[in-house]
């Protein structure tokens, strides 16, 4: 897989693509990630790429022109199967999304900034528009790296074990079931017997009740989807 990320502040970005789990992905080639820095394709001596929105209004906008050309640049090296917009007025990013993207070979990630990016670069060239919650951030970097993370994990040979990613909330609509490890008992606070007993039917039948009742409890709308 391929994914290449557009944003106002590379150095912003690059961070969690360095560290843990993402790095060693990277390392394996099991993905390649290239950041682009959308000031490389400014306007003028002065590289801009914003301006006042028509109509009046606060903030700034992403034109469309600085946009057009690093994405057909790339366009015209390969094929991408999404160019993904991040943006908070889009619809909110779940384990369906991650698992469907995981699957893509070549994918373009532009990062949102100041008050968005012109309408006419959602409407020419975005695929598929993504936010990561109900809230508003400075830029759309940090959204970026999240999407990311939850896209490179699912990809064969990144987890060590790759049954580990199928039994993650909501790969099932479910949440995870509790889980514990050594020592049996701490303090007076003990693991549930049924985990202890060797017995593996009753062990599933435990933790898709313990799942269906966190699901319940917690986001009973997972329930209703």
């Amino acid at each position: 897989m391929r994914i290449d990320i557009i944003t106002v502040s590379p150095e912003l970005i690059k961070s969690p693509f360095e560290h843990s789990m993402i790095k060693r992905a990277i390392d394996k080639k099991l993905v390649q990630v290239h950041f682009h820095n959308l000031r490389d394709y400014g306007i003028g001596s002065y590289k801009k790429l914003d301006d006042m929105p028509f109509g009046g209004g606060a903030g700034m906008v992403l034109m469309i022109e600085p946009i057009d050309k690093c994405i057909s640049e790339l366009q015209a090296q390969r094929k991408y199967d999404e160019i993904i917009y991040m943006t908070p007025d889009a619809k909110t990013l779940n384990q369906a999304t991650a698992n469907f993207l995981s699957l893509k070979e070549n994918i373009i990630i532009l990062a949102g900034h100041y008050k968005g990016v012109d309408q006419r670069v959602r409407d020419k060239f975005i695929t598929k528009e993504i936010s990561i919650g109900d809230y508003v951030l400075t830029g759309g970097e940090l959204a970026a790296a999240v999407l990311c993370d939850a896209i490179i994990r699912l990809i064969p040979g990144v987890l060590g074990d790759e049954q580990s990613a199928l039994t993650d909330s909501f790969q099932d609509n479910l949440l995870s079931p509790p889980v514990y490890t050594r020592p049996a008992e701490y303090n007076g606070l003990k693991v549930p017997e049924v985990l202890l007993s060797g017995n593996f039917k009753k062990i599933d039948d435990w933790r898709s009740e313990k799942a269906f009742e966190r699901t319940k409890n917690i986001r009973p709308d997972l329930l209703d989807e």
